[in-house]
């Protein structure tokens, strides 16, 4: 396909071309050939992105173009990362944002509302009993359910809980330094803004193990000491802390090997 047939030299020589040009001419060809260049990035992003196929990936992908354009505008060529960087943090932003704002327009009937509090209480149970988070088919089993409802519950969780890392605040139990700065270096931080920073936060936070995930999000989200949620989850003190750490490093090394795969 003509859209695979273009390498990353190529790219960076015609958006460097398309910056320095006063042809307009000249201009609207290379940011053509940089769209179809960059399509496949952005259909490999917004595939990323999909929710169990509930968006449907079209409107996605439409959505990712408008990040990429945003892109080609506003690239800079001397703020040092390369423009497949850059255009892969607005691509995802703004694919996020439209997921975010379509997600906060549907309010989850009252059933499911109930059920949800139903679910997350024997979750906490299970877990405590199991020493693990229980499988759905668990879950559906205690409280005699179709496995399919628990699905229904889970992604509407999974939706509400898309952290809006601009309400994380700073941690009160190891730092008053906020958890972006604490994972992402400062060399790093030069090259994109807190925005971008964000994105790559909450990608990595849905890398996570569930547990863990869980643990942050109480921790940094909901602002809970470490005794609240041991309290909470039935577990030590010194556990949840053990976990804190973890998730910590887990999520630098995942910000990291994703710094290196888009050099």
């Amino acid at each position: 396909m003509m859209e695979e047939s273009f390498n990353k030299q190529d790219i960076d020589y015609w958006i460097k071309e398309y910056k320095n040009s006063k042809n307009e001419h000249i201009k609207e060809q290379l940011r053509k050939f940089i769209v179809i260049a960059c399509t496949p990035l952005v259909k490999k992003i917004s595939h990323g992105l999909a929710r169990r196929n509930t968006d449907p990936i079209e409107d996605l992908i439409q959505v990712g173009s408008v990040g990429l354009l945003k892109a080609i505008d506003n690239y800079d060529l001397t703020q040092g990362s390369s423009f497949k960087t850059y255009a892969t943090y607005l691509i995802t932003g703004e694919i996020r944002h439209y997921l975010r704002d379509k997600s906060s327009m549907i309010r989850a009937p009252r059933e499911l509302q109930e059920l949800s509090y139903r679910v997350n209480q024997i979750i906490q149970k299970l877990t405590v009993e199991l020493g693990e988070p229980p499988s759905d088919l668990e879950i559906a089993g205690m409280l005699q359910i179709p496995v399919q409802r628990v699905n229904e519950v889970t992604e509407v969780d999974r939706r509400k809980n898309t952290v809006s890392l601009d309400y994380i605040a700073s941690s009160n139990n190891d730092s008053d330094q906020p958890l972006i700065e604490r994972l992402v270096d400062s060399n790093y931080q030069e090259k994109i803004d807190r925005q971008e920073i964000k994105i790559i936060l909450t990608d990595a936070l849905e890398m996570l193990d569930e547990d863990l995930k869980k643990i942050v999000l109480m921790s940094y989200f909901k602002d809970m000491s470490q005794q609240e949620i041991a309290d909470e989850l039935g577990i030590s003190q010194m556990q949840v802390s053990r976990k804190i750490k973890k998730a910590l490093n887990e999520l630098f090394n995942i910000i990291k090997n994703k710094e290196e795969m888009l050099k």
